[in-house]
Parts: structure tokens; C-alpha cells; sequence
């Protein structure tokens, strides 16, 4: 009898919510969870192979569930996410510990292998199966797959392509989410101002903020992530207007250069997205913006990378992720491109990218020095309460605070990743 199980995630936060999800699943089947593999009846891996460190990490997990299976043959092992594509038999034959490979949204073949119940168990979204929530944020997918293939990019090869919840669906979704205590929800796709696209009536993601500002409980509504051509002007506006929607944008770039974005097939030139990040800051001047560099990528010239050193020194964004490239079987770059690029200039491309960022998020931080900001607090780590702004800087405070509670917090240190203060008024740490 299946029992206890044990879920690993790794990657983004739709595979967080995947794994919520699923854990929602078992929950309903009387199940339970443990922190401790070796307690398990089933394992569940949530896999990713967007970046090759992440993909070694499931490997190594699958080395010790090898050695776990060896020694109890009973033991369920189950493995979901980006890892599974529609073919099967190359995972199957490396890894013949694994008793079911599922791919992303996929539960109904990991349900099956515990014996649950048929009920509920089709249909890509699960639609009356939600996450319980264990904190007062949460995300919640609202467009699932991607169209868009760029070159250097699995993740259309597992999840698909694009399709959108009915409208209804995720907004039931948000009110259970905030009748569970929830005060900030994410709504989340690979490129989520596609929303709406395929649904018969065609409602954008504006549409559905202006569905999600009217949900009592709901403070907070953040998105991610973007795309320059998806986001229109009209979603721009919705944003802009509606107060409870975080004036917060995660906007990849990827490259500075128009030969490296061409060769991406990322759809959009330097200019375009130039253009696009004025448009956001001239509705918004405030508002936060953070972005994804690939450095390394087949063919980058030592001034193709200076193009986007250059374009990240202009822009000022509050955040920049950067990667080194890595190949990603599968995908159009390892099907067509040389890795061409030495690992020493990949790592000294990072490093500078990571400079420039440091100091740049430290000057935009120190803006913040004096100021009073509310802050939702999302967790306490050992005495010490910890949120987010509206525009999503990561705030310490150092008086205490409720967890759930919107705090205004005032901004008395600085770093390059994080802020600091104390809470402005007492009454509203009750």
C-alpha cells in the first residue's frame, strides 16, 4: 500500500506548481509526505533541462534512487518535467529504476501508478485539484507551452505548445487560493502574455487582471514571464491601472546583438526591445525590471558580446540572470550549431556581465535608502521577517512582523540583492 511519498523538484516555478499540484493529488488519495527519500513508497523526480547544472542534479538524484530501488524492488519511482519528452526509450534504457515517465502536466500516468481513484484524473489542468498553499504567496499557471522555439530553448520540445486555462477556470483558482489565506498570486507561462490567444473569446492577460482586481483577499497580483511582442500596449495599460497588479516585469533579452538574436530566432531586434522597456518605464517610471542574458552562445563575437554589455549599462535593469550557454540536446543549436565558444571566455563574459549588474543593482538600491515602502511579508527565517516591495526587491526587516501582513517598512540599508529596514508603525505588526 502505498503511503508516504517523496517529491523533488528542480527548476522554475511551473515546476513548483506542478509539484504542488501533484501533491495535491496525492493529499486527496489519503497520502502523505516525507522529507526523507529513504521513507518513501513512491519518489517522484520533477526534472528540468533547461540549463545542463540542473539536468546533472536529476541525474545525481536518480543515482540514489538506483541504489534505493536496488534495495527495496517495491519502491514506486516515478519521473515528470522537462527531462520526458514524447519518446521515452533512450530515459527507459538509462534509467530502468524508473517505473513511469511523465511529462510536464501529465499526472495522470504518475496517479495511476499509486492506484487513485479515475475521477479527476484527465485533463491538462486538473481543473478541481488546487495546491494547498503554505504561505500567503502562490503561483498559478495560466498559459501552459510555448510557441515560440527559439534555438537554444527545450522547453517547447516538453511542454508544447501554447494553451491557455479558460478565463473561469483560474479565477476560481485565485479565490480558493485567497479563501485559503493567499495575498499574492503569480500568474505564470513560459511566455505569459500569450494568455488568451487560443480561448474561443480571445481575452488577454489584462482581461484576466481585471477579473482577478475585483477578488476580495487578493492584494497582490503579480506575472511572468514576458515577451517584447506579446506585450501589448493594452496589457501595458491594464497594468499601469489597476492597483493591485505589481508594477514588477521579468523581460528576457537574451543578447544585445541583432546577429545573436536573429541566430536565436528570438523574433525582435535590439531596438524593438529598446523601444519596448521605454514603453513600460514611460507608463511606469518606477516599476521594477529584471531580465535574462545568454552569454557564450554559438557564433557570439567579442563584439557581439560587448553589444549586449553595452545594451544591459544602458537599460539599468534591477536584476540581471545571466548564463553561460550549454547545449541542449534536442533543441535546433544542437541540432545545427557548434558549441563554439571556449568555457574560459563564457566564464570571463559572466563575470563581467556579473559585475556590471552588482554594481548597477547597488546604485538603483540605494535609491530606496529613506524611503517607505509596503511590504508583504512572505516568511520569517530565523527571527527575522522577510517580503517584497511592489516593484519585487527583497526586503529584511528588523522589528517583527505577521507573516501575511503588508508592512510599511522603512528603507534604511542597502545591498546589491536585497534591502533592509524597520517597520514604520507598530499597529501594523499585530
Amino acid at each position: 500500500m502505498i503511503e508516504k511519498y517523496y517529491l523533488w523538484t528542480v527548476g522554475c516555478q511551473m515546476n513548483r506548481a506542478d509539484s504542488e499540484k501533484l501533491a495535491a493529488g496525492f493529499t486527496r488519495l489519503e497520502m502523505s509526505e516525507t522529507q526523507d527519500m529513504q521513507e518513501a513508497d513512491i519518489v517522484v523526480l520533477n526534472t528540468c533541462s533547461v540549463r545542463q547544472h540542473a539536468e546533472d542534479r536529476a541525474y545525481s538524484q536518480l543515482g540514489r534512487v538506483r541504489q534505493l530501488k536496488e534495495k527495496r524492488p517495491e519502491l514506486k519511482v516515478a519521473v515528470m518535467g522537462c527531462m520526458v519528452g514524447l519518446r521515452t526509450d533512450d530515459l527507459r534504457k538509462r534509467f530502468p529504476q524508473v517505473d513511469v515517465f511523465a511529462r510536464p502536466q501529465e499526472f495522470g500516468p504518475i496517479m495511476e501508478l499509486v492506484e487513485g481513484p479515475a475521477e479527476d484524473l484527465g485533463g491538462e489542468f486538473w481543473p478541481s485539484t488546487y495546491a494547498v498553499p503554505d504561505g500567503p504567496t502562490a503561483f498559478v499557471p495560466v498559459v501552459h507551452g510555448c510557441n515560440k522555439f527559439c534555438t537554444y530553448c527545450i522547453v517547447p520540445y516538453r511542454r508544447g505548445r501554447e494553451k491557455s486555462r479558460p478565463l473561469a477556470d483560474v479565477v476560481r483558482e485565485c479565490a480558493y487560493l485567497a479563501a485559503q489565506g493567499v495575498r499574492e498570486v503569480t500568474l505564470l507561462g513560459q511566455t505569459v502574455e500569450a494568455y488568451g490567444h487560443d480561448l474561443p473569446e480571445q481575452p488577454d492577460l489584462g482581461d484576466l487582471m481585471r477579473e482577478l482586481q475585483a477578488l476580495e483577499g487578493i492584494a497582490r497580483i503579480r506575472f511572468l514571464t514576458s515577451y517584447p511582442r506579446d506585450m501589448t500596449g493594452r496589457i501595458l495599460e491594464a497594468v499601469a491601472g489597476l492597483p493591485r497588479v505589481m508594477e514588477s516585469f521579468s523581460l528576457p533579452v537574451q543578447s544585445g546583438s541583432d546577429a545573436v538574436l536573429e541566430s536565436m530566432r528570438r523574433g525582435y531586434s535590439r531596438q524593438e526591445f529598446v523601444d519596448k522597456i521605454a514603453e513600460v518605464r514611460t507608463l511606469m517610471p518606477a516599476a521594477g525590471i529584471t531580465t535574462d542574458v545568454i552569454v557564450g552562445y554559438p557564433g557570439e563575437s567579442d563584439a557581439d558580446f560587448q553589444q549586449s554589455f553595452d545594451l544591459l549599462e544602458e537599460l539599468r535593469f534591477d536584476k540581471v540572470h545571466v548564463a553561460a550557454y550549454s547545449p541542449r540536446p534536442g533543441t535546433i543549436a544542437w541540432r545545427t550549431m557548434e558549441d563554439d565558444i571556449p568555457a574560459e571566455t563564457k566564464a570571463e563574459r559572466l563575470h563581467r556581465v556579473e559585475e556590471l549588474e552588482s554594481r548597477i543593482s547597488q546604485e538603483i538600491n540605494n535609491s530606496y535608502l529613506g524611503s517607505v515602502q509596503p511590504v508583504l511579508i512572505e516568511g520569517i527565517k530565523g527571527d527575522q521577517p522577510f517580503g517584497r516591495t511592489e516593484t519585487g526587491k527583497l526586503v529584511h526587516l528588523e522589528s517583527p512582523a505577521r507573516v501575511g501582513s503588508i508592512v510599511d517598512v522603512s528603507i534604511d540599508h542597502a545591498g546589491p540583492w536585497a534591502l533592509r529596514g524597520t517597520a514604520v508603525n507598530a499597529l501594523q505588526l499585530a
